[in-house]
């Protein structure tokens, strides 16, 4: 994603020029940058969510307002991340501390 210097507008590819969508100003494309952009269409789950086994869960907060569908636990640890457009709610993702499961809560 490029914004534009003038106005912090995102910026859209227009041939070998990205034009500010806001202002209108553009400037050139540089492609060799392009090729470690990720755009949303060609992430993965596995990009957004954390599906190491041993991803650090442990430290973060805990919530007690859950069950764990796997054990039934009423404790997870838990994190927070803003998975659709800004005036969407945020995700929470969560791990039980008993048997490790993991799933996501929409608010």
């Amino acid at each position: 994603m490029q914004f534009c210097d003038d106005c912090g507008s995102m910026m859209k590819a227009q041939g070998d020029d990205w034009v500010c969508s806001n202002c209108g100003a553009s400037e050139g494309r540089d492609r060799d940058d392009e090729a470690d952009m990720v755009t949303t269409e060609a992430q993965t789950d596995s990009e957004v969510i954390e599906t190491d086994a041993n991803a650090e869960f442990e430290g973060k907060p805990t919530a007690t307002d859950v069950k764990c569908d796997q054990c039934g636990t009423q404790k997870a640890w838990y994190y927070i991340q803003q998975t659709a457009s800004a005036d969407e709610p945020p995700t929470r993702f969560f791990k039980c501390t008993e048997c490790g499961n993991r799933w996501r809560g929409y608010n």
